[in-house]
């Protein structure tokens, strides 16, 4: 077996085929990157397998070089995270085929809303390119397997694409060495270093209700307060259980469900939570990526409820 032999050739089919796709390259790639301009919200890079990895290097490059995004995993989003994608968003959703489970599922719930969808797959007649306001196309004749089988070429491709259009975007925001410096390591590390929670927090407006709220009261206020969740209190403002749009989903499965009922009967009585608001950020969004969650509560050392800090409030200050 010659290593340096095969090492060659598979750069070279990859490299042929990217040549290929410029040669291809039509104007949705321009309508793609003018979607992504205009979004006033977050750029989501969803995608599941090797498309889902590569979709999560997209999203850090984006969210390096001046656009607000982060990669949201389509299981997830079925799961409750669907929450995190706001109105004023935009989805880059990526599939070879165009034809994946996890992702053709949330295809319709993001349309729903009217949110702007740009799909990057091989087939403009697939569920996603069906779904799509604008498909970038990730055809490859050759993968560089022997089996023309596994993802090589292809992914490669789609990698390329994705780090045109964030090169298109920099250019098109006048994107300067100082604005790169500022979500890099000097700045990023700074961020780190002395960003508090209680800098970035959400203080007022939040979405609280007392434990004897009905569930139909609660759901408003969740809806009202946009994190997802809805803070449960006692008449002294201490903390007593958050219900989140997840227990929401399980409590309807019951059969004793009822809007009625109160708010407590369906909320997680023992919600994490942190008493020390002088705690980095960076550590908090650490915490909240470990457990999952959306948002972190944080009260007094009686646990009356002093804030919020979203996940969406860490990523869009840098916070990494």
């Amino acid at each position: 077996m010659n290593v340096l032999q095969i090492v060659r050739e598979v750069l070279e089919t990859e490299a042929k085929e990217i040549l290929k796709a410029s040669k291809k390259i039509d104007k949705d790639i321009e309508k793609a990157v003018d979607i992504i301009y205009n979004t006033k919200g977050k750029l989501i890079v969803t995608g599941v397998g090797k498309s889902g990895l590569v979709g999560a290097k997209m999203a850090a490059t984006f969210a390096s070089t001046g656009t607000s995004s982060f990669f949201l995993h389509p299981t997830e989003a079925l799961h409750g995270d669907l929450g995190m994608i706001g109105k004023d968003d935009a989805v880059l959703a990526i599939s070879y085929s165009g034809e994946s489970e996890e992702l053709s599922k949330i295809l319709p719930h993001i349309k729903r809303f009217d949110i702007k969808l740009i799909g990057m797959t091989k087939d403009k007649n697939s569920t996603l390119g069906k779904y799509s306001d604008v498909v970038v196309p990730i055809s490859v004749e050759k993968e560089a397997c022997p089996l023309n089988i596994v993802p090589t070429s292809s992914t490669t491709l789609t990698m390329a694409l994705g780090d045109a259009i964030a090169v298109a975007l920099m250019k098109k925001r006048d994107f300067k060495k100082e604005d790169f410096a500022s979500f890099h390591p000097g700045g990023a590390l700074g961020r780190r270093l002395y960003v508090k929670a209680k800098d970035l927090m959400r203080k007022e407006n939040l979405p609280i209700v007392n434990e004897d709220t009905t569930l139909k009261d609660a759901l408003f206020e969740m809806t009202r307060g946009r994190i997802g969740n809805v803070i449960i209190t006692d008449e002294d403002g201490v903390l007593k259980g958050v219900l989140s749009d997840g227990d929401l989903r399980r409590a309807m499965m019951r059969d004793d469900f009822s809007m009625d009922d109160s708010v407590m009967k369906y909320a997680s009585k023992s919600p994490k939570f942190l008493d020390d608001d002088e705690i980095l950020a960076s550590d908090v969004l650490k915490i909240i990526e470990d457990f999952k969650l959306q948002h972190m509560v944080f009260t007094d050392k009686e646990k009356r409820v002093k804030g919020v800090l979203h996940i969406h409030d860490l990523i869009e200050a840098g916070i990494k």
